[in-house]
């Protein structure tokens, strides 16, 4: 049952992203798709004048962290290259967002997903990003050595 999956690792151009601590990944951010989704809208339908910003940020946080699932899933060079740079601007929009919710609070009359470094969400916002770029990495290295 592994010939399938060899195959169609080689044909995306090597390493496969969704095995070992991939799959976690995976799961972690499908997990963070549906939540940030499904929260910024909620708040968006209920109540979007009360905190427009917010919840925008939190809808784009939900097509990072889907564009990133995509990416992980279907696997291959071209996808790992992909979410490496949506990892990384995941990264930046958690510390951007993180430092302008705790330097400035007023201007987050509700939470975002990455509000104050994603403490709302057990600080995995922040950590996420970081681990999956050294994951990715090392697919990365793993599949120059093949």
């Amino acid at each position: 049952m592994t010939e399938p999956t060899t195959a169609s690792t080689a044909a995306k151009g090597g390493f496969d992203l969704g095995q070992g601590p991939g799959r976690l990944l995976v799961w972690l951010y499908g997990v963070f798709t549906v939540a940030a989704a499904s929260r910024s809208v909620v708040q968006m339908i209920l109540d979007f004048g009360r905190a427009p910003l917010a919840y925008v940020l939190s809808a784009a946080a939900a097509v990072v962290y889907a564009f990133i699932t995509y990416s992980l899933v279907r696997g291959g060079n071209t996808a790992r290259r992909a979410a490496l740079v949506c990892c990384a601007a995941e990264l930046a929009g958690v510390l951007l967002v993180g430092t302008w919710t705790v330097v400035e609070p007023s201007a987050f009359p509700d939470a975002t997903v990455w509000s104050d470094f994603g403490m709302g969400y057990l600080f995995i916002p922040v950590i996420l990003p970081v681990t999956a770029m050294m994951w990715l990495r090392r697919a990365g290295q793993q599949d120059t050595a093949n």
